[in-house]
């Protein structure tokens, strides 16, 4: 069977079919950025308030209106920004909030992990979803060991739960390695019910992994076979032993 390339991610696919991850993506693309066409004049200033001495940031009220149900009801109605054509975004640096408005432009951004976390704040503020998946595969795609527990604790700030579910995965696999951290020992005084979830989550994967056990093994009601739980021939007396068959 012929091999084809996609042109986006350079990954192979059967001849026949499309690469489904890159069309799903550019489907999300076109569709976000589906808009009429703004006036080519910009009509509205945005400030980071938190830089002192920020610069203006211009834009066009029909963009920011399209892509951002928040910033639509913001310059709808006769609020301060819509009166004055001046939006002042808090807690956010200048470089942080000039990424958010090219995002709502173009749909790319160049980030790394405190940009992503950054961005995905204000995506979540400003309900531009398609912002805050890319933030959210972005961190699963670069969380390690070094920084779980961080971007663990992050996105339960902010509803982040593809995160979380990563980043637990992550930590459980190393409880052996969990009390020796110094942000295990910081994260128990600051926020206890985070490391509840985290042994609430490694209890429950130790008791689908002994059910599964449980599951594939088969009870024996006959002749003497090995017995899985002692690794001797025994003919099924004790409950609680499984059994696997003899091979001749």
């Amino acid at each position: 069977m012929n091999m084809r390339r996609c042109i986006s991610c350079k990954g192979g696919y059967d001849a026949g079919t499309c690469c489904k991850q890159c069309h799903e993506d550019l489907k999300a693309k076109v569709a976000f950025l589906t808009m009429s066409q703004p006036a080519f004049f910009s009509d509205v200033l945005l400030f980071a308030s938190s830089d002192e001495n920020s610069v203006p940031i211009p834009a066009h009220k029909g963009v920011l209106m399209n892509r951002s149900p928040v910033l639509k009801a913001m310059l709808e109605n006769e609020m301060e920004e819509s009166l004055s054509s001046t939006i002042k975004i808090g807690d956010v640096s200048y470089d942080t909030l000039r990424a958010f408005i090219n995002y709502l432009y173009t749909a790319e951004v160049c980030i790394d992990q405190q940009l992503a976390c950054d961005l995905l704040v204000m995506a979540e503020k400003y309900q531009v979803q398609h912002l805050k998946d890319l933030c959210q595969k972005f961190l699963v795609a670069n969380l390690n060991w070094d920084n779980a527990f961080m971007i663990y604790t992050f996105a339960h700030h902010h509803d982040a739960k593809q995160i979380i579910d990563a980043a637990l995965a992550l930590i459980t696999n190393k409880m052996d390695k969990l009390s020796a951290r110094k942000d295990y020992e910081e994260l128990k005084e600051r926020e206890p019910r985070l490391i509840f979830e985290i042994y609430e989550a490694y209890f429950s994967k130790q008791a689908n992994t002994t059910k599964n056990i449980i599951n594939s093994s088969v009870p024996f009601f006959g002749n003497p076979q090995v017995c899985q739980t002692r690794g001797t021939q025994c003919n099924g007396e004790n409950t609680f032993c499984y059994f696997r068959p003899i091979t001749q």
